[in-house]
């Protein structure tokens, strides 16, 4: 008896935490009209599931320091497009390609990432990838 009831709790569990797992398509977070490129140096990174992100201190046109959020796409498909952990790290200085959140957020979906050696390297998220896909397994989201 015992059992079954820690089977059924075990499931409930599940399946209550399923909306969690949800993913979201690219329209629904980010506006393909509002392109971007921006320059800063690299505060933080999070290289982990389900899309790694990225911060940059970002000099705005009055000066101040904005702290930008970049999601870009899986590990997975990152280390596809020959990234690694440490192919950005603090401190770097970077130049990065991407659409801004549609919430006016400073947050964007990078595309693409200028290193301080010079090379661009897909950031296989959002729009306009030369893979012809994006982030989330398929072509890019055209709602």
């Amino acid at each position: 008896m015992k059992v079954i009831l820690l089977r059924s709790l075990t499931f409930a569990f599940l399946c209550a935490s399923a909306p969690v797992f949800a993913h979201h398509g690219f329209a629904a977070e980010f506006d393909r009209s509002s392109p971007i490129t921006l320059s800063g140096v690299v505060t933080k990174v999070e290289f982990m599931n389900p899309h790694i992100y990225f911060y940059l201190d970002v000099r705005d046109k009055d000066g101040k320091v904005v702290n930008w959020a970049f999601e870009g796409g899986p590990p997975n498909v990152l280390y596809r497009h020959g990234w690694r952990k440490d192919t950005i790290k603090t401190g770097d200085g970077l130049t990065v390609k991407g659409f801004r959140a549609r919430d006016g957020s400073y947050l964007a979906a990078c595309t693409s990432v200028t290193l301080p050696d010079g090379r661009e390297i897909s950031a296989g998220s959002g729009a306009g990838q030369t893979t012809g896909g994006d982030a989330y397994g398929g072509g890019a989201d055209k709602n």
